[in-house]
């Protein structure tokens, strides 16, 4: 199904008559629940996507959101949930929808995902929109597959570059301060307390009331380690 957006206002008789509405989903994506609240993510990119397909009579009902939260960018779309539920829903001639509004590429793409995704889309005749063309992608059109590869990569750069950070600043950290970097602790070393816990927002979590005498009792039941050589 194609979107006539020429046709989609007229004016007859020096009135105007009203933009037919064609349904459209959404596909939205947060990675972090911790550092980004999905539900302020999920409306900004809502909005983005409503802005861009507003003039032309889209909208987004709810039953149509797909929103990804917690959910690396590196995972291909078949092993997200909502974006795997998204592609099933392609193949259902009675899906509800004629076209799909993507509010910001970066977080939907990385890498080739695009190149990957696009054909099933072509496949099932279903629009892709986004922001950054303007309007729905044209999947003979070169400027539009080279824009969608640039935002691939530049995601794909923009992960690399977070990853290398922490890494790079993780072992610094253990170099200059000796900070433990979590996980199990070496054979014969001992932890002891080096006072507040570097980050407050972690260290305001408690252990819940059901799992909080579990986890004294192990404590306690493990012991002191003895140091590394003694008998």
């Amino acid at each position: 199904m194609t979107i006539d957006r020429e046709r989609a206002g007229r004016h007859h008789g020096g009135q105007t008559v009203p933009t037919p509405q064609f349904e459209f989903a959404f596909y939205g994506r947060v990675s972090t629940e911790d550092n980004q609240d999905p539900e302020s993510s999920l409306q900004w990119q809502l909005q983005r996507a409503r802005a861009l397909i507003a003039p032309h009579g889209g909208v987004i009902g709810p039953q149509f959101r797909f929103f990804d939260v917690g959910q690396s960018r590196s995972l291909p779309w078949q092993r997200r949930p909502e974006a795997s539920r998204l592609l099933a829903s392609l193949r259902d001639p009675r899906r509800g929808f004629a076209a799909v509004a993507i509010g910001e590429p970066h977080r939907a793409f990385y890498g080739n995902q695009f190149g990957l995704t696009l054909p099933l889309f072509e496949h099932y005749g279903v629009q892709l929109w986004v922001p950054e063309v303007g309007g729905p992608i044209d999947p003979n059109n070169e400027a539009h597959d080279l824009v969608m590869s640039v935002f691939g990569g530049m995601s794909k750069g923009e992960r690399n570059r977070v990853k290398v950070r922490v890494r790079t600043a993780m072992a610094t950290q253990t170099q200059m301060e000796g900070r433990y970097l979590d996980g199990r602790p070496p054979y014969g070393y001992m932890l002891r307390d080096l006072g507040p816990h570097p980050n407050p927002a972690k260290a305001s979590r408690a252990h819940p009331p059901t799992t909080a005498p579990a986890t004294r009792t192990a404590t306690a039941s493990a012991g002191p380690r003895a140091p590394s050589g003694s008998s």
